[in-house]
């Protein structure tokens, strides 16, 4: 049985991640990129799908565990009867192959170990050929191969290899697992205690550049370094999760696969990497939205792959249980396909942001901008699928509304305060006729409050976005009134559902969720902006206790009994609490919507590549 979503911690290479439980079984871990086919599966099933096991051969939990310091660098520590054991994981950021390290301390005592390697590509499906000379073993499967190199002797059968030994304070055994393509030459096998050393340099370096003082400082560092752990390197894409179906009900059937890169978090995660100084991270995000939405404006999807591919067709894996039993598992998104009006205005919203935090445009980018507009024009007054992709009837979503104003919104700043070329009244014009139609058919003047769709009256959390982005100002009484309907219906024990299917949000799905951690960031900021900054305080400190020890937030989580829901970690989770803690710190929290003009605190120009650095693809301003 896989552990709690909330004992897992990550490592990662900036291409891929693994998950690591308690008991220091990997089992996570697609090769070679977040998105490709897993060689350790046991997550959605069991041991048999692929796991790889490191601990005291007593078994158990580990004592305690930490990252060292600000790095991706985990350690798991066991207190046995025998004496103390540390388990040091990470994977150096890519090179020449992928690697995943680790390495075996004693701490005091001598402490018998076990080690347990199953190999099972296409996630648990294939059973690889595997050789075995000496400390050394080698695995191949159709596109894969994989090779472990190991400081003590190993023992394979029937697919699976094993190793027992014992380990004195003071003393260290390492073991390094290397992916590749098969029609390659095999790797030189990286030095575990060097490449150990050289990735917490990485991150130690990578994180000196926040320039985030407040009072939640750690918290905000240690989401940024888990957030810079879902960006996949050669592209500038950050995925929405390392992980395919984790459920959002407990054995139900809310189980995606969130390995894609959506357009709609752009603004959230430029707002929170421009907001702790890493501009070259926001720029190279900027860029590849830019080159996945290039082409025809209606062919714009609410995601995309890791380097801006389309085509996501959605299936199952029925030779998997699923995570606890809950079926099926799905690799692959339909939701690519639905219609979303709310994405065209996300994408505006974004690149306008980069635009006031001086991220150089061109004339190719804000071309781009233009035919986009000039889709969405035709397109606001469609009902759609809205942003949390229901699978139920398509409505005029108010959020989706909201969007495409604040899409025109922002191209008519764009000409007016940075004298970019535009049909500057037309848009005037359709914003306007936007904002008409949502007071009027939108708003529920009984109950003072704004509704999820036109003429139902459930609610929705995105609501509490519409002063985020200009729409409406924080004093508004309509948004007073809004926040205090979403406070007093889509709470669940202080924490936010995204709606309640049960009130009429008809998602097409059977079961219910549980709270939307994001949507529980956003009534922080909600809060605050309405003068409650005691209530905002309490629930962003409540919602930090949520994490988990070593850091990580799932997309939801049960109200409850505080369990973590849904895929992990989550980036949109993340991305909402490190704009929180700057909000509430009183951090110049850029907006899209802000009259503030000035430039970023902060800022720094982008620093030369230093050595052990993950090479990038070519981040040229493109917008």
């Amino acid at each position: 049985m896989p552990a709690p979503i909330e004992d897992y911690a990550v490592i990662g290479d900036l291409q891929t991640a693994a998950l690591v439980a308690r008991d220091g079984s990997v089992d996570w871990l697609c090769l070679p990129r977040f998105d490709s086919p897993a060689c350790f599966a046991a997550l959605l099933h069991d041991d048999s799908a692929g796991h790889w096991r490191l601990g005291p051969a007593e078994g158990g939990p580990a004592t305690r565990r930490r990252y060292r310091e600000d790095s991706l660098v985990l350690e798991s520590q066991w207190e046995t009867p025998d004496g103390t054991v540390r388990v040091v994981d990470c994977m150096p950021p890519r090179g020449e192959a992928a690697d995943l390290v680790r390495v075996v301390e004693g701490v005091s005592g001598r402490v018998p170990m076990a080690m347990r390697l199953r190999l099972r590509f296409d996630y648990g499906h294939i059973t690889p050929w595997i050789r075995q000379r000496g400390h050394d073993l080698a695995a191949v499967a159709g596109p894969d191969a994989a090779w472990l190199h190991a400081e003590v002797p190993l023992s394979t059968s029937d697919g699976t290899t094993t190793a027992e030994f014992t380990v004195a304070a003071g003393e260290s055994v390492a073991f390094v697992l290397t992916h590749r393509p098969s029609h390659e030459p095999p790797p030189k096998p990286v030095d575990a205690r060097r490449a150990l050393h050289g990735t917490e340099r990485f991150w130690h370096e990578w994180i000196a550049r926040c320039d985030y003082e407040g009072r939640w400082a750690g918290e905000v560092r240690r989401s940024l370094v888990l957030l810079k752990a879902l960006t996949y390197a050669p592209t500038g894409g950050i995925v929405a999760a390392a992980t395919t179906s984790l459920p959002e009900q407990p054995g139900g059937p809310r189980n995606w696969d969130y390995r894609y890169c959506w357009l709609r978090d752009s603004t959230f995660t430029l707002q929170a990497l421009l907001g702790t100084g890493y501009v070259d991270e926001a720029r190279a995000w900027r860029d590849w939205l830019l080159r996945a939405v290039a082409g025809d404006p209606a062919d714009l999807q609410i995601m995309y792959g890791l380097d801006g591919t389309r085509r996501l067709p959605e299936s199952t894996l029925p030779w998997l249980d699923g995570y606890q039993g809950a079926a099926p598992v799905r690799v692959g998104n339909a939701a690519a396909d639905q219609l979303q009006v709310d994405v065209w205005g996300e994408v505006l919203d974004g690149l306008h942001l980069s635009r006031e935090a001086g991220i150089a445009a061109t004339e190719a980018g804000w071309d781009v901008q233009r035919a986009l507009l000039d889709h969405l024009e035709g397109a606001w007054h469609q009902p759609d699928n809205g942003l949390w992709e229901v699978r139920g009837p398509r409505r005029h979503f108010v959020h989706s509304k909201v969007m495409a104003w604040a899409g025109f919104d922002r191209a008519v700043r764009a000409v007016e305060e940075h004298g970019l070329d535009g049909p500057v009244e037309r848009w005037r014009a359709v914003r306007d006729e936007i904002h008409q139609e949502v007071c009027e058919h939108g708003f529920d003047s009984v109950r003072n409050t704004f509704t999820q769709s036109y003429g139902q009256p459930a609610l929705d959390a995105a609501l509490l976005l519409i002063p985020r982005v200009g729409f409406l100002a924080w004093d508004d009484p309509r948004v007073v009134g809004t926040v205090e309907a979403v406070q007093r219906d889509l709470c669940d024990d202080g924490l936010v559902l995204r709606y309640r299917p049960e009130h009429g949000s008809d998602d097409g799905l059977p079961g219910t969720e549980g709270a939307f951690l994001a949507c529980s960031f956003w009534l922080v900021d909600a809060l605050h902006g309405i003068g409650r900054t005691e209530a905002a305080q309490q629930l962003f400190v409540r919602l930090l206790a949520l994490r988990n020890d070593v850091g990580l937030l799932a997309e939801e989580c049960d109200p409850v009994t505080g369990r973590h829901l849904g895929n992990t970690p989550q980036a949109f989770s993340l991305v909402g609490l490190v704009n929180s803690a700057r909000l509430l710190t009183g951090a110049t929290t850029r907006t899209s919507a802000s009259a503030n003009r000035q430039r970023i605190p902060g800022r720094r120009m982008p620093r030369p590549r230093r050595n052990g650095d993950v090479p990038s693809a070519d981040r040229s301003s493109t917008s």
